[in-house]
């Protein structure tokens, strides 16, 4: 089972990955992370990603498409994989299809905007110890105090509405144009990919009984 993860940030893809790696037997696979292991191995792929990196430019796709290629001949995607934040544009998911790189699913988490600026700017952190809370749906016992030390709680920049409206635009523009994409792929049978959208308002175990019903169906 290959699959990949749409929806927009704060839409809860990092738990949704998490459940279905640990439900199917299948690997994450962070572009981030294949970046780092390739160039700590010294491989040439990792060379050159090394050298674009140290230039201060972005990683081509078709570097990225040949750590994709690397890392998905290892063992532990024998059963499949979910590749985590790729790709991100109609002609990163071109190269996919023209390398040959097999899609089985394309699951796209579906939350709207408003419910995202809710999530993402109640969002109240403890710096010291990671404890996160929200003003709305986990509040602390004391507001802007941490319930174990009494310290501050702070809300983070990236946090804050104005980021989170501009990060989602981000998204609306440039990513978003992949869910026709592998709905049209979903609507021809020779691709062998199949898109499904996931209502992701709700708990984090609804929305994981939708995610699970809709994988095996």
């Amino acid at each position: 089972m290959n699959v990949i993860l749409l929806g927009p940030p704060g839409a809860g893809k990092g738990t949704q990955a998490a459940h279905i790696c640990e439900k199917f037997n299948i690997p994450q696979i962070s572009t981030g992370d294949m970046l780092r292991a390739a160039v700590n191995s010294g491989s040439p792929v990792g060379v050159e990603a090394k050298k674009t990196i140290d230039a201060g430019n972005l990683v081509p796709d078709d570097l990225i498409i040949a750590l994709v290629k690397d890392r998905i001949q290892l063992p532990d995607c024998h059963n499949g994989y979910l590749l985590d934040g790729f790709p991100r544009t109609i002609n990163q998911a071109n190269a996919l299809k023209l390398e040959g790189i097999r899609i089985d699913y394309c699951v796209e988490v579906k939350v709207p905007d408003d419910d995202i600026v809710v999530r993402m700017s109640g969002r109240r952190v403890h710096l010291s110890s990671g404890r996160t809370y929200h003003v709305k749906f986990n509040p602390p016992q004391e507001s802007g105090k941490d319930d174990i030390t009494g310290g501050e709680l702070i809300q983070r920049v990236d946090d804050k509405e104005d980021i989170v409206r501009g990060r989602l635009k981000i998204y609306h523009k440039q990513t978003e144009p992949l869910v026709k994409y592998y709905q049209n792929d979903s609507e021809k049978p020779e691709t062998g990919t199949k898109f499904i959208a996931i209502n992701g308002v709700g708990t984090l175990e609804e929305v994981k009984e939708r995610i699970s019903t809709a994988l095996v169906s």
